[in-house]
């Protein structure tokens, strides 16, 4: 299965499924869309920066992953232009995520801003696994 991810229409907030042929690339993808909801566009590799995130299961891991990437734009002032998940494993009861965020400094004079995310939410959260891939879908509050 190819990677990436689409926009699926949502009345009020941001539907996004994402993809890829391991829980890694999905993860990733889902990441990456979340940067591109907020800067639709941007290029660069200036810093990168580590983020590891834990859940109970396969759904909250995907909601903490993507609040702790919603948090290094909000702290770190940093756009990602690239996610790169390293591994999604089991955690005693639950699943662990070890990734990084590489992109450039913000700079308003010089991106321009796509739509304001507030947090991920559960709403209309599904996680797919099949023999050819995983799809994820979730909901971004605006």
């Amino acid at each position: 299965m190819p990677r990436g991810y689409r926009f699926l229409e949502h009345m009020s907030d941001v539907y996004v499924e994402a993809y890829g042929g391991s829980l890694e690339e999905a993860f990733a993808q889902a990441g990456l869309a979340l940067f591109r909801t907020i800067i639709p566009e941007a290029e660069g590799a200036a810093r990168s920066v580590e983020v590891e995130a834990e859940g109970d299961d396969l759904q909250q891991l995907l909601y903490n992953w993507l609040e702790k990437l919603l948090l290094v734009f909000e702290m770190e002032q940093l756009v990602g232009t690239d996610v790169v998940v390293e591994a999604v494993e089991r955690a005693g009861d639950g699943y662990r995520i070890r990734g990084r965020v590489v992109g450039v400094d913000y700079d308003p004079a010089r991106h321009k801003t796509g739509t304001a995310v507030k947090s991920p939410t559960y709403w209309r959260m599904e996680i797919q696994e099949g023999d050819v891939g995983v799809v994820l879908r979730y909901v971004l509050d605006i």
